[in-house]
């Protein structure tokens, strides 16, 4: 197998130089592939994005253990705009479009400095294929869209950029489940015409694994359990705690922070 596209081992990052927020993280994402990050809140899953992407910094994090490899170099630890022209691009949790600017202009900034207006016009009709309904909405201001109509704009807005890599944060956050549907869709379709990588944190295991390749369970700033999407699928646990289906009496609250610490889950 060829080397990974981006490259993450034994990851530890810290907040305000005391507390841990994930440590020992390691996993990859080859070349086009959809990888999903799942967990609860307080898993780690947003930390892991934002120190990829280089903007724990604002948080007051930093990488103090492992390596971060993107396309072979090492980011962790370098500023956002160092790592997004290296051809990472971020879709946040929260601050997804600049509000008070019009969707068109919210297309207008992220697109790479020194380009002609053609180059801009072409990049920007290439990324609205995939989200027809935002060329209607060009002069309406950010702030006035749906919850899925700005989730559309911010990935329009990555793709503008021309990464190679897209991390998504909670793609299905506050969203009614047919938007959430249409956008995991139209994700799938990003992938395989633009041969983009995905990187997409989840709480909803049900919408990660319905399209990712390969995904990574988070506990507790740990990964408790890795695989393809047939292995995660039927796992027991997954299908308890992730998936809300139990085929037997539902574990006390003692048996299930022993769950979390099982090695079984690697089984």
């Amino acid at each position: 197998m060829s080397e990974p596209l981006l490259s993450v081992d034994k990851l530890e990052v810290v907040y305000q130089r005391a507390i841990t927020a994930v440590q020992g993280i390691t996993l990859s994402a080859q070349q086009g592939q959809i990888v999903g990050i799942l967990g609860t809140n307080g898993a780690g899953k947003t930390t892991l994005l934002r120190a990829i992407s280089g903007f724990h910094g604002t948080d007051d994090a930093r990488v103090t253990e492992g390596t971060i490899r993107f396309k072979g170099r090492r980011i962790e630890n370098i500023e956002p705009h160092r790592i997004a022209r290296s051809g990472i691009a971020l879709v946040p949790e929260r601050e997804k479009v600049f509000p008070n600017l019009t969707v068109a202009e919210n297309l207008l900034v992220p697109a790479a400095p020194g380009l002609v207006l053609a180059e801009r016009k072409r990049q920007e009709a290439q990324v609205l294929q995939f989200f027809p309904k935002l060329e209607e909405l060009h002069a309406r201001t950010a702030g006035l869209l749906s919850g899925g109509e700005r989730q559309m704009l911010a990935i329009a807005a990555a793709l503008v950029a021309k990464p190679e890599l897209l991390l998504v944060d909670e793609l299905s956050l506050g969203l009614a489940p047919v938007v959430v549907e249409d956008l995991a869709a139209r994700l799938v379709q990003i992938r395989r015409e633009l041969g983009i990588t995905v990187l997409l944190v989840e709480q909803s295991a049900a919408v990660a694994l319905e399209i990712a390749d390969y995904s990574y369970v988070l506990e507790n700033g740990r990964i408790v359990l890795d695989g393809d999407r047939a292995r995660l699928t039927n796992h027991p646990d997954i299908q308890e705690f992730y998936l809300g289906q139990s085929s037997g009496k539902r574990r006390s609250y003692r048996d299930v922070k022993q769950y979390r610490r099982s090695r079984r889950w690697y089984g």
